[in-house]
C-alpha cells in the first residue's frame, strides 16, 4: 500500500478522496476501520516472525503477497466486470516498480530479516519509514519544515539507540538490524516513486498490480536462491500456516481494504495515527504472546521514535492541508500536497 507506508500496503496513494459534501461516516464505522488498520498491521510482525520458523521466507511472503493480489484481481472482475482490469501499459509498469520498492524490498527484508529479528525490533525499525520519507526530500529539491527536521533527528536517534549492544538481544546482529532499516528505505522509496510515477487509478486495481508483482518476484527470488528445495510441507507447523493465512487474508487483504476505504472517508491526519500505533501494538504482543524481551533502553528508543514519527505525520498533514490543491513541484511532490507516507506494518 503505497501509503500503506505497511502492508503495507499497496496503492492507497492513489486513492480517491472523498468528495465535499459527501456525508460523513458513521462515528462507529470509522472506529471499527481504525481499529482493524490499528490491531491487524500492528500484529503482522509477529505473524511473520512466527511463519519463518518453518516457512522459507522468500517463498511465504511471496506466496502471501501473489495469492492475495491474484484475490483481489478477481473480486474486482466480479463486481466490476473486465473493464475494471483495464490500463495503460506505463500505468502497469508504474505499479511493477512501486510493488518492488513496497512489497519485495521492504515487506520482503522484513520478513528474511525476522528470522533473526525480534518482531517488536523489527516494528521499531520500520518505524523510521515516515522519517526516510521526509529525508528524501533533498534529494527531490523539495524543502521540509524545520519541525520535521527536529522530528527526524530525534527519531533516527532513537534508531540508533536500538543499535546499541546493550539494547540488542542476545544473537541479534547488526547487519539483520540493517536489513530492517533497508526495507524501511525501500518502502518509503517506493511511497515517494508511486506520487511520481503513473499508476492505475483505481486504488484497488493498483495495489492488486504491486501485490502481484511483488510477491511473484519474491516467489521467483525464493526458487533462484534454493528456497524451494527447503519448501516441506510436512515441516511446516500448525502456527505457520495459520500465521500465513492470517498475513494473507487479514493482513493484506481485510486491513488494507479498511484502509482504503478510511483514505476516502476521513481525514488523513487521523488515518496517519496507525503510524505511531502499530509499533506499539507489535511491541506489546511480542512481550505477551512471544516473551520479547523489552529493555530499558528499548523503551527509551521506543518513545524516541513513536513520538518523533507522531509530530512528523502531524507536521506533514498540516503543512498539506494548508497548501493550495494545486501546489507547484517545489511545494509537493509531482505538483501535489506532500502528505506522509504511514508506516507500513510487515
Amino acid at each position: 500500500m503505497s501509503r500503506v507506508i505497511g502492508e503495507s500496503t499497496v496503492a492507497a496513494g492513489t486513492a480517491e478522496r472523498s468528495l465535499p459534501g459527501q456525508q460523513a461516516p458513521q462515528g462507529l464505522l470509522v472506529a471499527l476501520a481504525l481499529g482493524t488498520v490499528y490491531v491487524v498491521w500492528g500484529s503482522t510482525y509477529l505473524a511473520i516472525r512466527v511463519m519463518v520458523r518453518t516457512v522459507p521466507p522468500l517463498v511465504g511472503a511471496g506466496g502471501r503477497f501473489f495469492v492475495a493480489g491474484l484475490a483481489l484481481v478477481v473480486v474486482l472482475r466480479l463486481r466490476r466486470g473486465q473493464g475494471s482490469l483495464r490500463m495503460r501499459p506505463r500505468e502497469l509498469a508504474g505499479a511493477g516498480v512501486v510493488g518492488t520498492l513496497l512489497v519485495f524490498g521492504g515487506n520482503g527484508l522484513v520478513t528474511i530479516a525476522e528470522r533473526h529479528v525480534p518482531s517488536s525490533l523489527a516494528a521499531l525499525l520500520i518505524a523510521s519509514e515516515p522519517l526516510w520519507v521526509v529525508a528524501l526530500r533533498p534529494l527531490l529539491a523539495e524543502r521540509t519544515s524545520r519541525t520535521s527536521v527536529i522530528a527526524i533527528a530525534v527519531g533516527f536517534a532513537g534508531v540508533g539507540l536500538l543499535l546499541l549492544p546493550g539494547a540488542r538481544p542476545g544473537g541479534v546482529s547488526v547487519a539483520a538490524m540493517l536489513l530492517v532499516l533497508l526495507a524501511a528505505l525501500s518502502w518509503a522509496s517506493g511511497s515517494v516513486g508511486s506520487r511520481r510515477l503513473a499508476t492505475p487509478p483505481d486504488a484497488f486495481l493498483s495495489t492488486a498490480m504491486q501485490m502481484v508483482v511483488g510477491g511473484g518476484l519474491m516467489l521467483v527470488s525464493g526458487v533462484i536462491s534454493g528456497e524451494a528445495g527447503r519448501l516441506h510441507a510436512s515441516s511446516f507447523t500448525l502456527d505457520a500456516i495459520a500465521a500465513l493465512a492470517f498475513l494473507v487474508i487479514f493482513g493484506s487483504l481485510g486491513a488494507f481494504t479498511a484502509y482504503v476505504w478510511l483514505l476516502q472517508n476521513v481525514p488523513i491526519g487521523k488515518v496517519s495515527t496507525y503510524a505511531y500505533v502499530n509499533p506499539m501494538v507489535a511491541v506489546l504482543l511480542g512481550w505477551l504472546i512471544l516473551s520479547e524481551p523489552i529493555s530499558a533502553t528499548t523503551i527509551a528508543a521506543a518513545a524516541l521514535i513513536v513520538a518523533s514519527v507522531a509530530i512528523t505525520v502531524r507536521e506533514e498533514s498540516r503543512r498539506a492541508a494548508v497548501r493550495p490543491a494545486l501546489a507547484s513541484d517545489s511545494e509537493g511532490i509531482g505538483g501535489t500536497p506532500a502528505e506522509p507516507a504511514p508506516v507500513r506494518s510487515g
